[in-house]
């Protein structure tokens, strides 16, 4: 299976025939069908339904189902290619939680690479177990992370810490200061932030008690606290400066937490093979946008 032959197939897609794709391509139409009758060699099935006088190609379900695969060969192989033009050591390559780079992150990025011309970045949003694991492999230079553990082929540092605090729908009853004992764990939308707060939650909330709803993605948090009607005594633990983005966004109300669970803290990791000068310029980005947010305490200086 070749590249051309990916195009040729998708350019029939496209066009709908393979007088099309010939055009398209600056091919003859021969050329096209020794194209397409080989790619259905390799794969062992029929790709187009073939009949006289008609015009317009018809797909088989393998042919459909094959776009799909097609369409990942083709960005895999340019994906490829670009990889002899990329100056990897002017390329750094960062990973975070979900929380940290949805709330966090953009502003730092966006200083990073204005700062100096020529300097390139990728990102990824990995769960921290995942983070780690592209680490000690080098694939990623720098990663954010909520859940530390020890990796013998990774280095863990402390960033920055920040309270743990409680958001509501708006206009909930509940004062401004609340206890744990205070709320309903049937209204709780509940995020597994980290160990830590695992354990406080297990500690002030029955494990047989059912949550309102369980996420895993930070970020449905929004469309939770959009829907004002009935939803106004819902509430969520959160980190400050998650709960401060959601009340910019959705209106939701933060209230602060007596006996509340341990601060949430963000390490960032490093591996064995690091691009000092990128890793101190991100890190100095970061340090910057962290003293923006008052709630945040940076262990960067």
């Amino acid at each position: 299976m070749t590249q051309q032959e990916i195009e040729v197939f998708l350019a029939v897609v496209k066009t709908g025939s393979v007088s099309g794709a010939a055009q398209a391509l600056y091919i003859t139409q021969p050329a096209v069908s020794r194209h397409i009758r080989t790619l259905e060699r390799e794969l062992g099935c029929p790709l187009l339904i073939r009949g006289r006088g008609v015009r317009r190609v018809e797909l088989t379900d393998q042919g459909r189902d094959f776009i799909q695969v097609a369409e990942k060969w083709r960005q895999v192989w340019q994906e490829a290619r670009e990889v002899a033009g990329r100056n990897r050591e002017r390329t750094l390559n960062v990973a975070s939680v979900g929380s940290v780079s949805t709330y966090l992150l953009p502003p730092v990025f966006r200083d990073f690479l204005e700062e100096v011309p020529g300097r390139a970045l990728t990102f990824h949003n990995y769960h921290s177990q995942e983070a780690y694991d592209y680490v000690a492999q080098g694939l990623v230079d720098l990663a954010l992370i909520s859940d530390d553990m020890y990796h013998p082929q990774v280095e863990t540092v402390p960033a920055f810490r920040e309270p743990m605090v409680l958001v509501t729908g708006p206009g909930s009853p509940l004062p401004a200061k609340v206890h744990p004992s205070q709320l309903d764990p049937a209204r709780e939308l509940r995020l597994p932030w980290n160990p830590e707060y695992d354990l406080w939650h297990s500690f002030w909330f029955s494990g047989g008690a059912q949550p309102r709803a369980v996420l895993d993605q930070m970020s449905l948090l929004e469309d939770f606290f959009r829907w004002r009607e009935g939803w106004a005594d819902s509430w969520a633990i959160a980190p400050a400066l998650v709960a401060q983005a959601l009340g910019k966004r959705t209106g939701a109300e933060v209230r602060s937490l007596e006996e509340g669970p341990p601060d949430e803290i963000i390490y960032y990791l490093l591996g064995r093979r690091r691009k000092p000068e990128l890793i101190r310029a991100f890190l100095a980005c970061l340090d910057r946008e962290l003293g923006r947010h008052p709630r945040l305490e940076s262990y960067l200086k």
